[in-house]
């Protein structure tokens, strides 16, 4: 522990708040609240207390500390959910894909749109969820969609828009989808009160509706409206669809939401049962990542996280572990509910019947997980097998990243990354670097520039790490290479440098080339993913160039840009353009002779000629 270190923990305020422990790049690696900020975070260092294998881990890559503190324990709770959600560090237990669960959206406007979000504005709008089942979810929008007559264009719309008519009928109100609020075919009280018959929907009281659209229809029916009483049966049918698979499991109608956690190493599967009206109103999953601690601090963690953006909160919330915390999340989800919420963990009857249900889910779903996992690790291409046997290899090299530089020369100087990912290009992680330290022809040291330039970078962001780096070039290129990822600490990555003319394969400390058939498919392997780095660096430095050109030519009086377009459809460089004829110029572009003279020029100009 560190001088500094040392002296922060005898500051550390006995208030409540949140405290950050941080390693030497400055990384906030661990994020926790506490009541006494003091008592929590010396526990970490007592000597003589059994620390977890995830917290001594964290504990010898700690050098720094801060801590904020806050007013209540409540308030601590929010804000390092919060700050979980914003810097995801290493150390926190991690919800997977916890920035992307959808929600359901009733935007906050006079008539207002239904819709499916993943992202969360502090707009007055009202959010349900989150859902992990994407599947379950498009089910029940499309079966609210088909029950209730919601306008699905997404333009604003209020009273002055509706009177002046600045929105027309689309096709949904021709088809009966839509109402047509925009034009006034129904009142804004009409629209407000099928939004609040959306909104218990959404909670699970389907009866209100029910009720409803049984009126309707009988009205529909008895005013001989045939076309209206089938539409209004139509959606009766898709209400009781809808209930129809909702599987019933209490006496009781109160409404709760069902939590229970199935780890196995490291890893974990929280699932989640709303239980509404009694019945199962749906099935959440969320997977978890660096699970190393006590469950309650799990079941913490979890439901701040997954009520946080919610506008829905049971009055009831049942666990298979009571949660760290438990006073602090009641009185907050009972502040965000506007009424009181139990957090309980029931040891008989129905309700430990359905924490039970909700547990096997939940290893169900591990089992998936650890199945499709083994599952993934085995699905390595025989290319990629056949190439770590070529080069030694400890492990498949199922990431490759290539890198190539491409210049003009000496001009124009650019570099490209490609990434293979199980022997198939993964073109949403290739990169393009422009060269900024290097001058005039230098590939080595360009090498170096871009090869330090990504991994700095991924370094910085936790970014995934290649199993091999290829290099396009030989022995020097691939000597830079290796001094940039030196230099990071990264020298442990794999990387071969793989040299044009003779297609052979280096090694960094031996001299002479690797011996691979020339048929080896992991040879194949190499030769696509260092050609298309080729391709992707070539059709880079020539967009650059055509920008050049463009910027440069566009200076001459009379020059526009459909004439700039039929020079770099025949001339790709000034170089080329200075060396030929203003004849060739007007027979190949068309360009009028007296502005072929001035373009010569200004390329002889910048070409020193």
């Amino acid at each position: 522990m560190n001088s500094q270190l040392k002296s922060k923990l005898k500051n550390v305020p006995t208030k409540p708040g949140v405290y950050e422990f941080k390693n030497k790049e400055g990384e906030i690696i661990y994020i926790g609240k506490a009541k006494n900020l003091r008592n929590r975070v010396r526990s970490y260092f007592q000597k003589n207390k059994y620390q977890t294998p995830k917290n001594q881990s964290m504990i010898k890559r700690i050098v720094d500390l801060e801590w904020i503190v806050v007013r209540s324990n409540v308030e601590a709770l929010l804000t390092e959910a919060n700050m979980i959600k914003e810097v995801q560090p290493k150390y926190n237990v991690s919800l997977k894909d916890d920035k992307s669960f959808p929600y359901i959206r009733i935007t906050n406007e006079p008539y207002p749109q239904v819709l499916l979000t993943r992202k969360v504005e502090k707009d007055g709008s009202k959010y349900f969820g989150p859902y992990t089942d994407v599947k379950n979810l498009r089910y029940s929008l499309k079966a609210l969609h088909k029950i209730f007559p919601v306008r699905s264009c997404s333009f604003f719309m209020d009273d002055r828009i509706v009177t002046d008519r600045k929105v027309k009928l689309c096709l949904d109100y021709h088809i009966k989808k839509c109402e047509g609020p925009c034009e006034g075919k129904v009142s804004k009280n009409h629209y407000d009160a099928m939004i609040d018959r959306v909104i218990k929907f959404l909670q699970g009281q389907t009866k209100e509706t029910e009720d409803y659209i049984c009126k309707q229809m009988e009205i529909a029916a008895a005013d001989f409206r045939y076309e209206d009483a089938a539409m209004y049966r139509d959606q009766l049918n898709a209400v009781r669809n809808f209930k129809d698979r909702q599987r019933k499991v209490a006496s009781d109608f109160d409404d709760r939401d069902i939590f229970a956690l199935a780890r196995e190493d490291d890893i974990g599967v929280m699932t989640i049962l709303r239980v509404r009206n009694g019945h199962i109103f749906g099935r959440e999953k969320i997977s978890l990542q660096n699970v190393d601690e006590d469950e309650a601090v799990v079941f913490s963690s979890v439901i701040s996280r997954f009520y946080m953006d919610s506008d829905f909160v049971p009055k009831e919330i049942t666990v298979s572990v009571l949660p760290e915390g438990q006073d602090e999340l009641e009185e907050w989800l009972s502040e965000k509910k506007g009424s009181k919420v139990v957090i309980r963990q029931p040891k008989r009857g129905e309700k430990a019947k359905e924490v039970r249900l909700s547990y096997q889910n939940a290893r169900l779903l591990l089992g998936e997980w650890l199945i499709n996992r083994k599952k993934r690790r085995e699905l390595v291409p025989k290319m990629v097998n056949q190439l770590q046997e070529d080069l030694q290899l400890k492990a498949p090299p199922r990431r490759i990243e290539a890198f190539d530089i491409s210049h003009l020369g000496g001009t124009n100087t650019v570099a490209s990354m490609v990434c293979f990912i199980d022997g198939k290009p993964k073109k949403s992680e290739y990169r393009k670097f422009k060269i900024k330290t290097v001058g005039g022809i230098d590939d080595f040291a360009a090498m170096r520039e871009v090869v330090h330039r990504r991994y700095l970078r991924l370094k910085k962001e936790k970014g995934s790490l290649p199993d091999l780096i290829l290099i396009d070039g030989g022995k020097g290129q691939l000597s830079m290479a290796v001094s940039a990822m030196r230099e990071l600490g990264l020298d442990y990555i794999p990387i071969i440098g793989l040299a044009k003319r003779l297609e052979e394969v280096f090694v960094p400390g031996i001299s002479d080339p690797q011996s691979i058939h020339k048929q080896s498919p992991g040879l194949i392997l190499l030769r696509r993913v260092r050609d298309e780095a080729h391709r992707f660096a070539i059709t880079f430095q020539r967009s650059k160039r055509k920008d050049a050109l463009k910027s440069v030519f566009n200076e001459i009086e009379g020059i526009g840009p459909k004439r700039v377009q039929k020079l770099l459809q025949n001339f790709d460089s000034t170089e080329l353009i200075a060396k030929i004829s203003q004849e060739e110029i007007v027979t190949k572009t068309g360009i009028p002779e007296k502005l072929a003279v001035e373009i010569i020029k200004k390329a002889k100009y910048l070409n020193n000629e």
